[in-house]
């Protein structure tokens, strides 16, 4: 069984703790370390790895470790959003595993994590088993400074698995099963934090903008800019061109332009050659070639034709055998 999982953890500014979490996950046979991201202003580190589900687990449990020992959530704070140390822990579907054998995976996770670790735990998406924790920002709402507060008193706050009060040092987790979500930021050429925030309003669902798209708007300091963060949901849905050219457009009619893009962690070969073919790409060419201009359309900041998840796969696979 085949997976992907994209442990999002609370830390983006000591890059000594994102090695330690790094090096727990590599020390596991079977699993790949494909990708990891750290954001010092978001305070925000998100890592990918694939592999067989069990080897993927045993990974993900070592991490936890290390960032239950390693990142205070009393001191924590940041742009993103968070309840937790590892804020949320994704189980994504690869080759022929489906999402019910996700489902279940994720399922068992939290239980593990929660009994070992003695942390309250929340399933959401599709492994969420109440209506109302589908959405993870419906799980995070009050972030972690509210939900200590709310985990005991109120009902519809206590956890799916794990005691009904945070962690004294690591807070509360959000486990999952979701198809794949390709996270993605486009800078503004502007400090204007309304503007950002005006634009994400205007894009995601929850607005009346385009179907399957999340967004926030945030000003960072390094790079010195708005910027409108977002979980695209179903590229099939809303494509990622699509979203460039709605932000460019809002943004334009107040004379801005976005800047630069950036993925965080990777998306699907599809997603991007998607994109190349919007941008007039000749379908006979390479497909670095044909990544290379959609990069260029989206002005994708230090892009690698290895943010594609297959072909990341692939040179992972090569560089074990």
């Amino acid at each position: 069984m085949l997976v992907e999982s994209v442990p999002n953890v609370s830390e983006g500014r000591r890059l000594d703790v994102v090695d330690r979490l790094a090096a727990a996950i590599e020390a596991r046979a079977g699993v790949h370390l494909l990708d990891r991201t750290s954001d010092a202003s978001h305070n925000r580190s998100v890592l990918t790895l694939a592999g067989e589900a069990a080897a993927v687990c045993d990974a993900l449990e070592a991490a936890v470790a290390v960032a239950i020992d390693a990142i205070d959530m009393e001191v924590q704070e940041g742009e993103h959003p968070r309840i937790g140390s590892v804020d949320v822990v994704p189980f994504v579907p690869l080759a022929d595993t489906t999402m019910d054998e996700c489902i279940g995976l994720a399922r068992a996770f939290g239980e593990r994590v929660a009994t070992r670790f003695d942390i309250p735990v929340y399933l959401y998406a599709l492994a969420a088993t109440r209506a109302d924790r589908g959405k993870l920002a419906d799980v995070r709402r009050g972030q972690y400074e509210r939900l200590k507060d709310a985990i005991a008193r109120d009902p519809d706050r206590r956890p799916d698995f794990g005691p009904a009060r945070l962690h004294p040092r690591a807070g509360a987790m959000a486990v999952g099963a979701r198809p794949f979500l390709i996270a993605w930021n486009i800078n503004l050429d502007s400090t204007d934090l309304d503007l950002a925030k005006r634009i994400a309003r205007a894009v995601r669902e929850s607005g009346g903008g385009l179907p399957r798209v999340q967004a926030n708007g945030f000003r960072l300091e390094d790079p010195d800019c708005a910027q409108v963060s977002m979980n695209l949901l179903d590229f099939a849905v809303t494509p990622l061109w699509r979203v460039w050219e709605a932000v460019a457009e809002i943004a334009a009619e107040a004379g801005v332009q976005p800047a630069e893009s950036e993925l965080i962690g990777l998306a699907p070969l599809a997603a991007l050659l998607d994109v190349a073919d919007h941008a007039g790409a000749p379908a006979d060419i390479a497909v670095e070639e044909r990544l290379a201009v959609a990069a260029g359309f989206l002005r994708l900041r230090d892009f690698s034709p290895t943010q594609a998840l297959e072909l990341r796969l692939a040179a992972a696979g090569r560089a074990q055998g």
